[in-house]
């Protein structure tokens, strides 16, 4: 993966949350008390050490530093002595989380390292609706956040539960554009304990790039890798080659399900009402992606396109593609669809009423309120990369995190000069002689 992406010239995340995010943090999860015989009866048989951090979170920050840079007092960190000289790398029973709090959705993943992958120990997600209104009032709303708050205090307790080892909690476009956004991380903090990290646009890009692109169908041709949100999307232009596609280019524009229906509107009334409003969504979004669509339009002319799209609009329209009856990771997860199927079910969704499309399999009715913008941001991409075959993807920034964090733990053990022996009595006699 390129050492950094281009500027990113329309966000001022990086400036108002006191630097650039992209470090990891250290941080540990407090255990439960244990009494005192039980723990020194556990002494020696901690194959990975015992410091604590009382607060359940994480932010990809300097090790023992909160996101704005300020020491924090329950911090800790593991030394050198702490860890066995035989250790190389993530152990396979630490656990390992990521949460990512996002415009509508907050969600949690808690796995172990499995060779090169890791599994799955622990889920949480849940629509919090955190971005509702914002387009219009420029504020997270109090309900909004109450909400979020109340999901991400179980986020809490599975995280303590778990015992996780070293963990990133982030928040996404929401955060990045309220004006209360860091005033709301703040009150996270002190209610539950998990310290958001308000990530930049590039970085999101990033990490739904580590997340998914294993997913990415194989070929020579350049790809573009693609995560519709709630308050942004996400376009990368990667070249295939080594462990990690290379970046070429990317864009982030503010535009997903939850801003681009509070913005235009929903798509609703009779049926000329709807076919408006759904162009005017199209119109939008294309006109946000006009400056990304000029500079790769030469790349796009190569006969091997490839696309890989992860988001809740592409997996939900690979389910309708596919006829579930209701959705079915296993089934969805890496699925290579044609795109004309993917144009098709757009048109379909955006010509019913919400009435309609609440009834239709793998939506209902909190879906059906936001679906229609993610088919003309879809299409949109399309437009712009009109590739034959659509990958899917459900996957991104969370698993994205994961590898982060299992890499760099893996990097600090290998840098780390392993402890000398120290010799037994036998040796010092002899070496005595």
């Amino acid at each position: 993966m390129a050492d950094h992406f281009p500027p990113d010239s329309k966000s001022k995340a990086g400036k108002k949350r006191g630097g650039k995010s992209g470090k990891v943090a250290d941080f540990r999860y407090k255990r439960a008390s244990q009494p005192k015989e039980q723990r020194n009866a556990r002494k020696g048989k901690q194959a990975y050490g015992r410091a604590h951090d009382t607060s359940a979170q994480s932010s990809e920050t300097a090790p023992g530093k909160s996101a704005s840079g300020r020491q924090t007092a329950s911090a800790a960190r593991f030394k050198p002595k702490d860890r066995p000289a035989y250790r190389r790398g993530p152990h396979p029973r630490q656990a390992y989380a990521a949460l990512d709090l996002g415009t509508n959705n907050c969600r949690l993943l808690i796995a172990r390292p499995s060779g090169q992958n890791f599994t799955v120990i622990d889920a949480f997600s849940r629509v919090v609706k955190l971005g509702e209104n914002l387009a219009t009032t420029g504020r997270l709303s109090d309900a909004a956040m109450d909400r979020t708050l109340g999901a991400l205090t179980i986020c809490a307790e599975k995280l303590q539960r778990r015992n996780v080892h070293l963990a990133r909690s982030v928040a996404t476009e929401a955060c990045r554009r309220a004006e209360n956004g860091v005033e709301f991380i703040e009150r996270v903090r002190q209610e539950t304990g998990i310290m958001l990290d308000i990530i930049s646009a590039q970085e999101e890009a990033r990490l739904a790039v580590l997340g998914c692109h294993i997913l990415l169908e194989q070929g020579d041709g350049p790809a573009i890798i693609f995560d519709i949100g709630g308050g942004s999307t996400e376009l990368v232009l990667v070249e295939a080659g080594g462990k990690v596609p290379r970046i070429l280019d990317w864009q982030s524009v503010p535009w997903g399900v939850v801003s681009l229906t509070d913005t235009v509107g929903r798509v609703e009334g009779p049926a000329d009402e709807r076919a408006a409003r759904y162009a005017k969504m199209r119109q939008v979004v294309a006109e946000s992606f006009a400056p990304f669509a000029e500079r790769i339009a030469t790349s796009s002319l190569h006969p091997d396109i490839r696309l890989l799209g992860t988001s809740g609009t592409v997996t939900t329209l690979a389910s309708l593609h596919l006829e579930l009856p209701h959705y079915d990771r296993k089934q969805v997860d890496g699925l290579i669809v044609p795109s004309q199927s993917m144009r098709d079910i757009s048109t379909r969704l955006s010509s019913l009423s919400p009435a309609k499309r609440s009834l239709v399999p793998c939506i209902g009715q909190d879906r059906s309120e936001l679906v229609v913008a993610g088919c003309a941001i879809l299409e949109s991409i399309l437009d712009i990369w009109p590739a034959q075959r659509l990958g899917v993807a459900d996957r991104g920034i969370r698993e994205g995190i994961l590898r982060s964090l299992m890499a760099a733990d893996f990097e600090s053990d290998r840098h780390r000069t392993p402890a000398k022996p120290e010799p037994n009595n036998n040796e010092q006699k002899r070496r005595s002689k």
